[in-house]
């Protein structure tokens, strides 16, 4: 039996929340572009890096925050970032199906007991971003770190653990400002659990391992361009979906990760229509862990990790202060039969100085990419590359 897909009208993103979409999506891809130097899986959420850098980024001043607006692609106006960014949060919101998807979101800021943050910088953070404010004595560590990941364990569901690991905080640490993202969505049209069989993944041309492939045939919206198959797959509600980018047979994933681009993922969503397609999917669960430091300092955001040269004087009013120590990132998704799970958790620790016919096949049994977005405003949410769906998760 076929699943259509729901038919429902969209009515066009607001144009500053697609601003701030675009600019979540250009850092998107210039962060997996340094990420994907690396071999193996990739997981990690965007929106939830860029919404914590854009929090820190409103304490910034001078070159520094030159640098994080040019790394963030972010607009020239404070005041439109933030007016964006309510609105792209509001479309977000509006994306849960109700019990069937779930799309929560929370920011955070802990501060030093005691020390004096600027009332503009709280007030901006609070109105733009909601964040929640929890003083704490970062001259006992570990206490402060047990508090900071007991609240991400529980806005994530317990899928993110230790955001912040042991010997990141220390006495100098005066503020840590932290993103969590979790998102649970059912497909519109589920995979039954009897059709998914164990099939091979190739891994290379001459090697492949034994995953649980799930399949089932359907109408869904792909298409296709030079060098890859295209598939969308939409979860309840019709307004989030995940976009699958699968490298045609003769074709190196490298070259559909050198033809990503804002330009390029518009350009393919606008091109792909209903068809009948057989599909087969994985199931598949990855886990990662980034330090991001370097590649912010790499991408051009360089002084907000320099002591001598970091000015986050909107935060605290003193100039040359404090800078960035850390840039932590964690991700978890899960893809199976029922839907996905993902959740995501960023922080950003400042001190002082010292992610009908015959039916098409789509079969991801090579190497692929994914991305999990809203469909208006093609806000990114989750960027992945499965390379090895049976690779242990750490």
């Amino acid at each position: 039996m076929l699943r259509q897909p729901p038919q429902k009208a969209r009515p066009p993103a607001d144009p500053d929340a697609v601003l701030v979409a675009a600019a979540n999506t250009h850092f998107a891809l210039d962060l997996y572009r340094k990420l994907s130097a690396e071999s193996g899986n990739i997981l990690f959420a965007p929106y939830s890096l860029f919404v914590v850098l854009s929090m820190a980024y409103a304490g910034a001043r001078g070159e520094t925050a030159a640098q994080m607006a040019q790394v963030l692609h972010l607009p020239p106006l404070r005041e439109r970032l933030c007016v964006a960014y309510e609105k792209l949060a509001a479309l977000l919101t509006a994306a849960e199906a109700g019990a069937q998807t779930e799309l929560n979101a929370a920011n955070g800021l802990w501060p030093q007991a005691g020390y004096p943050l600027r009332e503009e910088f709280l007030a901006l953070l609070a109105r733009c971003y909601g964040a929640t404010v929890a003083a704490v004595d970062y001259h006992d560590p570990d206490a402060a770190r047990r508090q900071i990941n007991d609240w991400v364990e529980a806005q994530t569901r317990a899928a993110i653990r230790d955001l912040v690991p042991l010997g990141t905080l220390d006495p100098l640490t005066r503020l840590v400002l932290v993103n969590a993202i979790r998102f649970k969505g059912r497909w519109a049209g589920q995979f039954a659990k009897e059709a998914t069989t164990q099939a091979p993944f190739w891994t290379g041309p001459q090697h492949a391992v034994e995953v649980p492939m799930m399949e089932q045939e359907g109408t869904f919206a792909c298409g296709e361009e030079a060098r890859a198959q295209l598939l969308e797959l939409p979860y309840a509600g019709d307004e989030l979906a995940v976009l699958i980018l699968l490298p045609k047979h003769g074709v190196d994933l490298a070259e559909v990760e050198a033809a990503l681009s804002v330009e390029n993922l518009q350009r393919w969503a606008e091109t792909l229509a209903p068809r009948t397609v057989r599909v087969g999917l994985p199931r598949f669960l990855l886990a990662q862990e980034v330090q991001l430091a370097a590649l912010l300092r790499a991408l051009g955001m360089v002084d907000a990790f320099d002591q001598e040269r970091a000015d986050f004087s909107g935060i605290d009013g003193r100039t040359m202060w404090l800078y960035v120590s850390a840039v932590i990132h964690k991700a978890y998704a899960a893809f199976d039969e029922e839907g996905t799970e993902a959740a995501a958790a960023s922080a950003v620790v400042v001190k002082m100085r010292s992610i009908p016919s015959p039916p098409e096949i789509v079969r991801a049994d090579h190497p692929f990419l994914f991305l999990i977005r809203e469909r208006r405003s093609g806000c990114v949410l989750f960027l992945g590359r499965v390379v090895d769906p049976a690779a242990p998760v750490v």
